[in-house]
């Protein structure tokens, strides 16, 4: 019964509102952007614009730009002062890389995130059961797992070690007893 009555009020004198709308007069239209259909013969500039500048020319052909990769670039010396001479060979470079990796100390058992066959890591950095087992044992002995021996066991630096220690915390499992020994049952009604 509402609906018929809700009808009713949306249908009440429909005929004449939609007649007032129609007659209504439209709001006129902005004006279009006048569009500059000038070509270039008749621009002021075309004849510098399309020409060379010489100066400038012989400036862009002084420029010589070498590039080099940046695995090379890192295995350069930092205190040499001419880098264009001096370039790492690619068995240098797979050396250079080898000797800033280190063996891993711990891994968790089985295939942990498809890294199974991980044998080392880059220096600096850790696996996710080496850095569980460093928080943890910081966690249990922080007298004996501080993070100078965790910074010199991993080959990390000291101020990421004591933020690793600082603002990360393994999980913790805490088994709540209950607090009476007779457990509650519902009672069916």
């Amino acid at each position: 019964m509402g609906a018929r009555i809700a009808r009713v009020f949306r249908n009440f004198n429909l005929e004449n509102r939609v007649h007032r709308e129609i007659s209504r007069e439209k709001p006129i239209s902005a004006p279009q952007h006048p569009v500059n259909t000038a070509t270039s013969a008749e621009l002021p500039n075309a004849e510098t614009m399309s020409g060379k500048n010489e100066p400038l020319l012989k400036l862009l052909q002084s420029v010589y730009v070498e590039s080099t990769d940046p695995a090379a670039a890192a295995h350069i010396s930092p205190n040499s002062q001419n880098i264009h001479h001096q370039t790492a060979t690619p068995t240098e470079m797979v050396q250079g890389e080898q000797s800033q990796r280190r063996p891993l100390k711990f891994h968790l058992p089985g295939s942990i995130y498809g890294l199974e066959d991980l044998k080392d890591v880059p220096k600096g950095k850790l696996t996710i059961g080496e850095a569980l087992k460093a928080l943890s044992s910081h966690q249990r002995e922080p007298k004996i797992g501080t993070a100078e021996k965790i910074a010199q066991d991993y080959c990390l630096d000291l101020k990421d070690t004591k933020a690793l220690l600082e603002f990360f915390i393994p999980f913790q499992v805490h088994i709540i007893p209950p607090k009476s020994e007779k457990p509650r049952q519902i009672k069916s009604s």
